[in-house]
């Protein structure tokens, strides 16, 4: 199970997960694509004692990981989960991530900028996760200097991250506006809003499953809590867009609508190969008809844990040894019908 999807907070929401992260760099060190292996080392030390050495509690809390000794399989099942990004496994010798138990927490060293703090929590939180995010983030700072500027705010490695550095984004699940076709008309309209879109695994991915994360564009010239503020606004709006186009389809072709569902769960509960791209699309409509109250006896917590496990890495891991493409469609069938029981 991926433990931070826990406590879903309320069984009919469209918003899958809430995600707030915080860039952070370390007056005096070069942005960690420049840095050496020794100040790289010098980085992660400091960052780890700040949570582990330096603050009781955290300490008990965390756990911390060298990215270089965990395998290329569990790195790639940690990005499947959304714990780490693929920037921080993409240079293994440099990096590292402090996580906490429940995994909710991480903290990624030496990805794009020296410290990324991210919280992840299911359902609709941004002020929760914006909150946590902000405690987490003043106990590093009592331990290291962060590289600041009075009058741009937090310096990081790409501009559009100075200022806030924060980067709040919410995962919402929209299967209706797809099948409508009005979700482009949508997504153009966040777009002129200063929001950004991307896919199930962030930019330059796609949709799947009909996952859409919403995101600010920029951090500078607004505070955090403007930040979460608008974006909290847009994300209402669009579940309403959601909502009514589910309630259209409804009215308009019920029949269709359930068939499309129920068919889906069948093809799930019986089938005995499926491939990633396939199981997403049966997964969102099966997800759809528990929003809808139209499927009662599953619950949505498992159905979002099957659209994490049923990715490549995750498969391999639940078979416990490498698999080629076929075998992996061959495991996949057998882990999601073992979960629909």
């Amino acid at each position: 199970m991926v433990k931070w999807l826990k406590g879903n907070n309320k069984p009919k929401d469209i918003v899958v997960s809430t995600r707030i992260r915080l860039a952070r760099n370390i007056e005096d060190f070069l942005f960690p694509e420049i840095m050496t292996i020794e100040s790289a080392n010098e980085v992660i030390n400091r960052v780890r004692d700040s949570i582990i050495e330096g603050n009781t509690i955290l300490s008990r809390e965390f756990d911390f990981f060298r990215t270089k000794e965990i395998s290329p399989l569990d790195r790639q099942v940690f990005v499947e989960k959304h714990i780490i990004s693929p920037g921080l496994i993409s240079n293994p010798e440099k990096s590292a991530f402090l996580l906490r138990k429940d995994e909710k927490v991480t903290v990624m060293i030496n990805e794009e900028d020296h410290i990324r703090i991210q919280v992840l929590l299911p359902g609709l939180e941004l002020e929760k996760g914006w909150d946590l995010c902000n405690k987490i983030d003043d106990v590093i700072e009592e331990n290291v200097k962060y590289a600041f500027d009075e009058k741009l705010g937090y310096l990081t490695s790409c501009p559009t991250n100075v200022g806030t550095g924060m980067r709040a984004s919410v995962m919402l699940h929209l299967p209706s506006l797809v099948m409508t076709g009005h979700i482009n008309k949508v997504l153009q309209a966040v777009n002129q809003v200063g929001l950004t879109v991307r896919g199930l695994y962030g930019e330059g991915t796609d949709a799947s499953g009909n996952l859409f994360q919403i995101s600010n564009q920029t951090t500078l010239g607004e505070t955090e809590e403007e930040i979460i503020e608008k974006l909290k606004k847009i994300v209402l709006q669009i579940i309403d867009h959601e909502k009514e186009s589910r309630q259209r389809l409804m009215n308009l072709k019920r029949i269709e609508v359930e068939d499309r569902i129920y068919r889906s769960l069948g093809i799930l509960k019986n089938s005995r190969i499926i491939t990633s791209k396939e199981s997403m699309k049966l997964l969102s409509d099966v997800r759809m008809g528990i929003e809808m109250g139209i499927i009662n006896d599953i619950d949505l917590e498992k159905i979002n844990n099957l659209m994490i496990l049923s990715q490549p890495a995750s498969i391999q891991k639940y078979s416990g040894r490498g698999l080629n493409a076929r075998e992996r469609d061959i495991k996949r069938a057998e882990m999601i019908r073992e979960y629909l029981k």
